[in-house]
C-alpha cells in the first residue's frame, strides 16, 4: 500500500464522515425550520388575540366612562331629590306641630268643625266598643 492510496483513503473516510454529519444537519435544520415555521403560526395568534384583547380593553373603559357618567347623573338627581323630600319632610313637621298646637289650644271646637274630628270621633267610639 502506497502513501498515495492510505491518503485517498483517508479523505475518502472523512468524506463519509462529513457526508453523515451533513445529512444529520440537514435533519436538524428542517427541524428548526419546522419549529420556526410553528413559532410563526403561534406568534400570529398572539398577536391576533393582543389586538381582540386591545379592542376589549378599550370598549371596557368606553362602557365603564358612559356608566360613571350615568352614575354621576343619578347620583345628582338622587341628591336633589332628598335635599327636596328632607325640605319637604321638616315642612309636614312644621306644619303637624301648628296642627298640633291648634288642636291642644282648642280640641273641641277645633274637632267638630273639621270633617276628620266627626271620623275621628267614630273611631274613638269604635276602640271603646272593642
Amino acid at each position: 500500500m502506497t502513501l498515495s492510496f492510505i491518503l485517498e483513503l483517508a479523505l475518502s473516510i472523512l468524506l463519509a464522515a462529513t457526508l453523515v454529519y451533513c445529512i444529520v444537519l440537514e435533519r436538524r435544520l428542517a427541524a428548526v425550520r419546522k419549529g420556526q415555521d410553528g413559532l410563526k403560526t403561534m406568534i400570529r395568534e398572539l398577536d391576533a388575540a393582543i389586538s381582540g384583547a386591545g379592542a376589549s380593553l378599550r370598549a371596557l373603559k368606553s362602557a365603564a366612562s358612559s356608566a360613571a357618567e350615568t352614575l354621576d347623573e343619578r347620583l345628582k338627581r338622587a341628591r336633589l331629590i332628598a335635599d327636596e323630600l328632607g325640605l319637604l319632610a321638616a315642612s309636614g313637621e312644621r306644619i303637624a306641630e301648628r296642627f298640633d298646637r291648634n288642636a291642644a289650644a282648642r280640641p273641641a271646637e277645633r274637632n267638630a268643625s273639621l270633617p276628620s274630628g266627626s271620623v275621628m270621633h267614630r273611631l274613638e267610639a269604635l276602640k271603646a266598643v272593642r
